[in-house]
């Protein structure tokens, strides 16, 4: 029998549907397989053409088109190459499963479908698949594969079957969606199947940016013993041989590279870079524009934007009010200075008088109010869409999930926009995340070292500035008290009296779930954003805008 099985693991960045150029993408890795020596080069859960599909699956014509694909790829690999592993759609009968493909010797050597189909979170698997059987394993060149297609290996009754059948190692094709400590969750449970199976365990993913998902490849190895023997980077592409030899005890791996794993808000500001990067290169966009206002979220956006897009593809304008102060001003100037992008400014005082003038009969014996506020955000909003439409930069809005969540965003005004940068982002993360970058240059960023934003934008009192003296404040509770309720209702759908039991104060809770509920029609008109929560709102958390519940148990 043989002693040495030589995979190679191909972290890949599909663009979603773009089939042609994702089959050119595999080739390219099975070349690169090749000239690493493996035998097998594996790639990740539906990586035909890319995941997840979502209804794409419902159309014949795509299921077919993947199917062309997939015998093109099988044919080639007469070449005596190697062989080649992926995902898929496979339809039999009436039947459509997840699957993964074997291809070699220039046919497909085996199939096997998903079993185990995820319904929560941002999944919907059991809507648009059937449940394959449980699966066994595959012989190849004297070798028992356990393949698993993701959601198979976690839970415990796949990964039992196939060692009860033979199995020499558990090998799985994987699109997992980036949330801040999800690797620490995969790779515990990676370890439980291990310990239940006694078997090594492969962890083969996709990377990339898809809508307001974002993949963070982190690809791995666990030997049975479970140490870890390979680990590959987080949030880009990389192919990385694996060499295996057969011993007394079975199948051991041997080490390899070992990416070290970033901190929490390394992870989260790539995961912001990625899934805008992404956004906008697959979607075909110019670049990228947005309203720099001096405080701290758009400072943000725009570094972000600056380190995935570079400065000459993104655009600022500042819009000053007479609201606005002059610190903003200069605030909003040296960010734009700093990180190097073309900023202008456009007062929106006149537009502001021409709505007045307009309304004046409608609004005659009305003092004014927050109408007045909002008048001037979709003014802003206006200004931003007319240059957006005229010059093709996608408008980047600049809300964080601690406004999101409360509301506190004007409708067709800063919420205006075609992707949103800080939308799974609280408000207090969004302060630490500037810190950060001021002191660190993300690997792959093509912003500048060094600050990126003035002291100053961090650290003074947040303000829309749409009335004078105004701040966050007057009508939010203190961002660290607002987000640690927030984190109470959203990511634990804790419900008041829990969150009270806590210790933390009865009438800020009630108000705080009242403007969450209160909020839920703004949300579904939001921009996408990045997912980067357990529970980012749209993706994750479902809630009816009609919604009598109070959240007081009674």
């Amino acid at each position: 029998m043989p002693e040495t099985l030589k995979i190679a693991l191909a972290q890949l960045n599909p663009r979603l549907g773009a089939l042609d150029e994702i089959a050119q993408k595999l080739r390219a890795a099975r070349e690169e397989g090749a000239r690493l020596g493996a035998d097998l080069v594996v790639a990740p859960e539906f990586s035909i053409c890319g995941y997840p599909p979502e209804d794409l699956v419902r159309k014949p014509a795509f299921v077919a088109a993947c199917a062309e694909r997939i015998a093109a790829l099988a044919a080639e690999t007469a070449d005596g190459g190697p062989a080649l592993l992926l995902g898929g759609p496979w339809r039999e009968g009436e039947k459509l499963y997840n699957a993964a493909f074997l291809l070699g010797e220039g046919k497909i050597l085996a199939r096997r479908a998903k079993h185990e189909l995820p319904n929560y979170g941002v999944f919907d698997e059991k809507r648009l698949f059937d449940a394959g059987p449980a699966p066994g394993p595959i012989a190849f060149r004297g070798f028992r594969l356990g393949v698993l297609v993701c959601e198979d290996w976690w839970l415990p009754a796949v990964p039992e079957t196939l060692a009860e059948s033979g199995a020499e190692m558990l090998l799985s094709l994987n699109a997992s969606p980036f949330e801040v400590g999800k690797q620490d969750q995969r790779v515990a449970l990676a370890v439980s199947r291990v310990v239940e199976t006694g078997l090594p365990f492969v962890f083969c993913a996709q990377v990339g940016g898809q809508d307001e998902l974002v993949f963070e490849g982190a690809s791995f190895v666990l030997n049975a013993d479970r140490t870890l023997a390979h680990q590959l980077p987080w949030f880009r592409e990389a192919v990385t041989l694996t060499t295996w030899r057969r011993g007394e005890n079975g199948l051991v791996c041997e080490p390899g590279p070992l990416a070290p794993e970033p901190s929490v808000l390394a992870q989260t500001y790539h995961g912001m870079m990625l899934g805008l990067a992404d956004y906008v290169g697959k979607n075909g966009f110019p670049g990228v524009i947005l309203g720099l206002s001096g405080g701290i979220d758009s400072a943000l956006s725009a570094a972000v934007a600056v380190d995935a897009l570079g400065a000459e593809r993104v655009r600022a304008v500042m819009l000053p009010s007479p609201y606005t102060s002059r610190e903003s001003l200069e605030d909003a100037a040296e960010v734009a200075r700093l990180l190097g992008i073309a900023c202008e400014t456009i007062p929106i005082t006149p537009a502001m008088a021409a709505f007045e003038q307009a309304l004046a009969p409608a609004f005659a014996g009305h003092a004014a109010d927050t109408t007045e506020e909002n008048i001037q955000s979709r003014a802003r909003g206006l200004i931003l869409m007319a240059l957006s439409n005229k010059f093709g930069q996608m408008l980047l809005t600049t809300g964080n999930k601690s406004e999101m969540s409360v509301g506190y965003a004007t409708l067709y005004g800063d919420m205006c926009g075609g992707y949103s940068v800080l939308k799974d982002v609280y408000k207090t993360t969004v302060f630490a995340l500037s810190r950060w970058r001021n002191d660190h240059r993300p690997e792959g960023a093509r912003g500048p070292a060094g600050v990126v934003m003035p002291t100053r934008v961090i650290e003074k009192p947040p303000s829309a500035e749409l009335k004078p003296n105004q701040t966050d404040q007057d009508s939010l509770p203190p961002y660290d008290l607002l987000d640690r309720i927030l984190a109470g209702l959203v990511e634990g759908e804790a419900s008041v009296e829990a969150l009270v039991a806590e210790g933390l104060p009865r009438e800020t809770v009630l108000r705080v779930w009242k403007m969450l509920d209160r909020a839920e029609y703004k949300r579904r008109q939001a921009p996408p954003g990045v997912k980067i929560t357990p529970r980012a709102f749209g993706r994750d958390r479902r809630y009816p805008i009609t919604n009598g519940f109070t959240g007081l148990v009674r």
